[in-house]
């Protein structure tokens, strides 16, 4: 699937971001307002999500903040005038995979669009378990009992690795690579800003499983005694 949606007001660079993406092959769908694009977000199967923070009727964030919610896991990619350390931070935070500060190339926008492609994950049967959670690659989500929170592509890349290993120690870098693949534009906090949403989340859904730092090693799922 190469759709994509473009959720950017100035008209100019709208036109010349589907006209390079089209060029590369990618099919878009481009919106000027956050009440125009909304539902289509949900409903269509885009492949990846590609939003500008300055949009006439409110911050991009607040839009995707407002997906993650609604349990949509689809990969996106944040576009800012804004290149400040707490602003990427905040996009992170609201659920980006990635952020582009303007002005760019259309190359490196291209690279990053089809390296968030490659992310997406596959479906699959398996649903790894460990200390009474399950990792449902399907639905997007972990479940604890009764209770289930969406995760992030990136997130959903990184829990799989942690119960795959069943509790044994995974590198920082191995999952690093596993959530993001070969991408050298991955800000250096992108992994704890993962984690520290993913353990936001297990306590979220009442789990005893924690995320140990292996201090120089990397990290491993255990449960509370």
């Amino acid at each position: 699937m190469n759709r994509v949606a473009l959720l950017e007001d100035h008209e100019r660079m709208a036109e010349l971001i589907d006209k390079g993406l089209r060029l590369a092959g990618i099919t878009v769908d481009v919106y000027d307002t956050i009440a125009r694009a909304r539902q289509s977000l949900l409903d269509l199967p885009y492949a990846v999500l590609i939003i500008d923070r300055g949009l006439p009727d409110g911050d991009g964030l607040t839009l995707l903040r407002w997906l993650r919610r609604q349990g949509s896991v689809t990969p996106c990619l944040m576009l800012t005038a804004l290149d400040a350390l707490h602003d990427r931070i905040d996009g992170l935070e609201a659920g980006a995979d990635d952020y582009l500060p303007k002005p760019f190339s259309m190359e490196e926008l291209t690279a990053r669009v089809r390296a968030l492609m490659r992310r997406v994950p596959t479906l699959q049967t398996l649903t790894p378990a460990f200390g009474g959670i399950t990792i449902d690659p399907v639905a997007g989500c972990m479940r604890h009992g009764a209770e289930h929170v969406s995760l992030a592509p990136a997130e959903m890349q990184i829990m799989l690795s942690l119960t795959q290993a069943g509790g044994q120690p995974v590198r920082r870098m191995a999952l690093e690579l596993a959530a993001w693949g070969t991408m050298e534009a991955v800000t250096p906090n992108a992994m704890d800003v993962a984690l520290h949403r993913l353990r936001k989340k297990l306590r979220a859904i009442g789990s005893e499983v924690q995320i140990d730092n292996i201090r120089g090693y990397g990290y491993a799922l255990a449960t509370k005694n």
